[in-house]
């Protein structure tokens, strides 16, 4: 696949209008070069789907066609050849050649042909781990989507996580029991980490009829929807799994971003208010945020961009220390002095490696296997408090410290999240319907895609403390880099 870019060139060309010099010659053959730019060879990733293994299925004209919703014309359906690429910025120098070849996706929409008569469907939804902003508003759009989009009728809510595959009867759902699940916080279908047994959750599935998963979780839940997917197609069974990853700490790879993200970033400026109230109100006063975020500062940074009150922000993917030149305990005692008071916003997985763990701390687990972190908020106070004892004996000095992390996830997704899981609800049902399987479905570069549900369990998103935006938020903050001299 080959392209010009007619565009940067009379750009470029229209912008000679100095005497040439050695320099502008230069620029010239750089420009010149942009005539023949083309872009390597493109590697669209290959998606599961159902006649991998079941080569004689059964092909349908999409019920979208008698739909009184839909008017389908030329270009409404998405065919083999629409994709999706994963970069879309291009340094055309050279001096930063792109990655070979470029890698694309399946764009997500609706097909010509469907793989399952609508009569025939039975389809499961599953809420795992964490809440989430959003949830409720996924379930009610995947039931409304199967019921209005495609007849299905017969669509069932898996209660309590993976484990109630197994352990529980699942609920029939209706679009009149899902209205109004939208407007709730946490998941009606209830969650629960754990309880991930591949046998005892395929055999379930199996016996129980069920042809369409639609699974909904993080990155561990997606490292289990890969394994369910893998033994349904050992088994060579005509059902569909679907990812569609949850994760209010934004740390899901590939996609643009995660559901119920924008809603914490809005929810956590209530906390950063109050503790800069509360700041602002006392004699060298501080105050201290916990947010959430155990591998990643998404929220934390993203917080502290949209709030401009905050002084200092600690995220997982940038180490500090507290002592000495550099360190945060100088940097404050210089803040209190220009300003008499500070914010501090930290997320709950920064500085982990510096608060003392007992023998047992280290190897404590949750459910879902996850190292259980110690509070990284109550550790600063008490080492805040410390030092101004130590270091400003008889001074007034006060620290507030907030933790919003389960009123932050357990709120009822914004506008803008509740549009974003309507359509990757429907995105992830028309690629089910189309026979794709083992898939999860997701923006990249503002464009939904189907993305293998292998390479996203794999993938993390963390911050880029090498761009631009880690280096906005210092110069809004003007904390240190926290490297030690």
């Amino acid at each position: 696949m080959a392209a010009t870019c007619p565009e940067a060139t009379d750009l470029t060309a229209s912008s000679y209008t100095q005497p040439p010099g050695e320099q502008q010659q230069q620029r010239r053959r750089q420009d010149q070069s942009l005539d023949t730019f083309s872009f390597a060879p493109v590697s669209l990733q290959r998606l599961p789907h159902l006649a991998d293994y079941l080569p004689d299925l059964r092909t349908l004209p999409n019920p979208l066609d008698s739909n009184h919703f839909f008017h389908p014309v030329d270009g409404f359906y998405v065919s083999p050849g629409d994709v999706i690429l994963r970069q879309i910025v291009y340094d055309l120098s050279g001096m930063f050649p792109p990655p070979a070849p470029h890698l694309a996706y399946h764009r997500a929409g609706p097909r010509e042909r469907v793989f399952f008569e609508p009569s025939e469907v039975r389809a499961a939804i599953v809420t795992c781990g964490g809440l989430c902003p959003g949830l409720n508003t996924v379930i009610r759009e995947l039931v409304v989507g199967l019921w209005e989009l495609y007849d299905v009728r017969e669509i069932y809510g898996i209660t309590a996580g993976y484990r109630g595959f197994y352990s529980r009867e699942p609920v029939k759902l209706s679009p009149k029991m899902v209205h109004g699940w939208h407007k709730m916080g946490g998941t009606a279908l209830e969650t629960s980490r754990g309880g991930f047994d591949l046998e005892k959750i395929v055999n379930a599935i199996e016996e129980k009829g069920f042809n369409q998963v639609y699974i909904i979780g993080g990155d561990g839940t997606m490292r289990g929807a890969v394994k369910i997917f893998e033994e349904i197609s050992r088994r060579k069974l005509k059902i569909t799994v679907v990812g569609i990853p949850k994760t209010v700490d934004n740390d899901i790879g590939i996609i643009d971003r995660s559901f119920g993200f924008q809603t914490a970033v809005e929810m956590a400026q209530q906390a950063i208010n109050a503790a800069h109230v509360e700041a602002e109100s006392a004699v060298n006063g501080i105050g201290l945020v916990k947010l959430m975020g155990r591998s990643t500062g998404h929220i934390a940074l993203h917080a502290t961009l949209s709030n401009r009150d905050v002084d200092c922000c600690l995220i997982p993917e940038v180490e500090f220390f507290l002592e000495g030149k550099g360190g945060l305990l100088e940097f404050l005692d210089w803040r209190l002095k220009e300003n008499g008071h500070a914010v501090l916003v930290v997320a709950e997985g920064a500085g982990q490696d510096l608060i003392p763990r007992t023998a047992s701390q280290k190897e404590e687990r949750d459910e879902s296997g996850n190292l259980v972190f110690l509070d990284v908020g109550g550790w600063l106070k008490s080492e805040l408090k410390k030092w101004w004892d130590r270091d400003h004996p008889n001074e007034l000095f006060t620290v507030k410290y907030i933790d919003p992390t389960y009123m932050i996830r357990a709120v009822p997704a914004n506008a803008t999240d509740n549009l974003y899981c309507t359509l990757l609800a429907h995105s992830a049902i028309h690629g089910v319907m189309a026979g794709y399987t083992g898939f999860v479905c997701g923006p990249i570069n503002g464009n939904y895609a189907y993305i293998p549900l292998d390479e996203v369990a794999k993938a993390k998103n963390e911050v880029n403390t090498q761009d631009h935006k880690w280096a906005w938020v210092r110069s809004v903050t003007n904390q240190p880099d926290f490297l030690r001299s």
